[in-house]
């Protein structure tokens, strides 16, 4: 070999390695696999004897193979270069994997020039190459390329080249199918836990068979289908962000964030920059930017609570995002606009906040355009033994005890209680009798002692001597058994050890219908 060949040949190698090294660094940078693409065709034409070239793409439910990105061909052109497997240059290597090199396209019928982009060139000047591109054992795609023939040209060298190049791209392509892949399984996971939140957080999960809750219920419905501001009403611990929660999973607005923002635990030296966000250097502390709860929310729901709380300065703010859907951030002056569902939530007497001038009357209307009431528990007394058994079975499953039943002077005394912490005192009252219960049935010494004193508790007919504690202990023993057997007075009788006869007297005497334990 020449002194002169051997530094073509050195120079050649070091273009291809720096060509190889560009179209590379192009395809692991690029999120757009189709512009990265257009970029290795035109950096193929550019830097080596191969003007025109075409990457094709198989699409294995049709059959069909069709050019994806084109260098050096029109558009009209390029649309015309469909293909069926076996069909052609292109469709036989496909079909075969094998790559085909032509080294006249003139003299090779094979050869079909289907865009029509040789029709003025002379065909004894070009040859063609096509390259499978491959992942693993299964055939994606070609590139193909035209090559000008002249003297000295080695085809094999221009094969080497184009396989690296295939090799590249097909990896490249591997990457975003498993990106994809795993993008797809994180959209399903999102949809399956979307769903179970709906199914969780529906309006059916909200414990209640009253009508004042049934009347909530069609609220909900209603409202959930519109965008509507929600002011939620009622004491503390009735339950109002549970409605908020059934609201947002029901509504069109169920697959984006759903933002809770306690008004009052947040300090009033930073609740306007939680709401609002802040710009860098927006004041003493701020070193970065920071979105605010306002912005998270953006195309779902934000939930605020305790909204009474709120100080007047934030009111102001807030009523602009409530009229326009937009704010700046601290220290901004660009208007960020947002697509969101406000629900507030109270259990202050916002009208009163209005006449001693603690709450703004505007904000107050903006907010109150569906309000949604729901009652303190001591209101719907049928939902009392609902809710005990619902939490009942809740609490037990998750300390893995067995609850057969709650005690008949129990259940009075849950009904004749007044409940000042509504539904969460009851949730917390049954998950501290489940603690102390051991044989299954909670009975009344398994309640809180402020249950146990109170003034309209039934256990306090059994105060007195010892032969009335004994007897209201018998009433108690026998209304349980009954319950335990669904009304059953042999069974019942069985589990005291009493005879029939013995057991009838004293339901008898004790006054005890055993139908309505059934």
């Amino acid at each position: 070999m020449t002194p002169c060949n051997e530094s073509d040949r050195v120079s050649r190698e070091i273009k291809e390695l720096s060509l190889l090294f560009e179209i590379s660094k192009k395809l692991s940078e690029s999120l757009d696999l189709k512009a990265a693409l257009k970029f290795v065709l035109k950096s193929m034409a550019e830097n080596t004897e191969m003007p025109r070239g075409a990457l094709t793409i198989l699409n294995r439910e049709s059959g069909e193979i069709v050019i994806e990105e084109a260098y050096g061909l029109l558009p009209e052109e390029q649309v015309k270069g469909k293909y069926r497997m076996g069909e052609g240059i292109t469709g036989k290597v496909i079909n075969t994997g094998k790559t085909i090199i032509v080294p006249s396209i003139s003299d090779n019928p094979l050869f079909l020039d289907r865009t029509g982009s040789r029709k003025k060139l002379n065909k004894r000047d070009i040859a063609f190459i096509c390259v499978p591109i491959k992942i693993g054992n299964e055939v994606i795609g070609t590139i193909s390329v035209d090559r000008l023939v002249t003297e000295g040209t080695y085809f094999e060298e221009d094969v080497r080249l184009l396989t690296i190049i295939a090799s590249t791209i097909s990896q490249a392509v591997r990457l975003r199918q498993l990106a994809q892949e795993e993008l797809d399984k994180i959209k399903e996971e999102n949809r399956r836990l979307q769903d179970e939140l709906r199914i969780k957080y529906g309006p059916k999960t909200i414990i209640g068979t009253s009508k004042v809750m049934q009347n909530i219920y069609g609220m909900i419905e209603k409202v959930c289908r519109t965008n509507a501001t929600v002011l939620i009403l009622g004491e503390s611990g009735v339950g109002k962000e549970r409605v908020a929660h059934a609201i947002h999973y029901n509504s069109s607005y169920a697959r984006g964030p759903y933002i809770i923002v306690n008004c009052a635990a947040l300090p009033e030296s930073l609740i306007e920059s939680e709401l609002f966000g802040h710009e860098k250097g927006a004041f003493t502390g701020a070193t970065e930017f920071r979105k605010g709860r306002f912005e998270l929310a953006n195309n779902g729901t934000i939930f605020l609570d305790e909204i009474g709380d709120l100080p007047p300065a934030v009111q102001t703010k807030l009523l602009r995002v409530l009229q326009e859907r937009m704010f700046e951030r601290l220290g901004g002056n660009m208007s960020i606009k947002v697509n969101i569902r406000i629900i507030a939530a109270t259990n202050r007497d916002l009208e009163a906040l209005i006449r001693e001038g603690k709450f703004r009357e505007d904000l107050y209307y903006r907010l109150n355009i569906f309000p949604i009431v729901v009652p303190p528990l001591r209101e719907r007394k049928t939902d009392i033994i609902l809710l005990a058994n619902h939490f009942i079975e809740k609490y037990a499953k998750e300390m893995d005890k067995k609850i057969v039943s709650i005690s008949v002077s129990a259940t009075d005394m849950l009904m004749h209680y007044h409940w000042p912490g509504n539904v969460r005192e009851l949730e917390n009252c049954i998950e501290r009798a489940i603690i102390l219960c051991t044989d299954g049935v909670i009975k009344t010494h398994h309640l809180p002692p402020n249950l146990q004193k109170s003034d309209d508790s039934p256990i306090q007919e059994s105060k007195g001597t010892l032969q009335d504690m004994l007897i209201s202990l018998e009433k108690e023993m026998i209304s349980d058994a009954l319950k335990r057997c669904r009304g059953n007075m042999a069974k019942a009788a069985r589990i005291l050890g009493l005879t029939e006869r013995i057991m009838g007297l004293r339901v008898a005497k004790f006054r005890i219908d055993p139908g309505k334990m059934k």
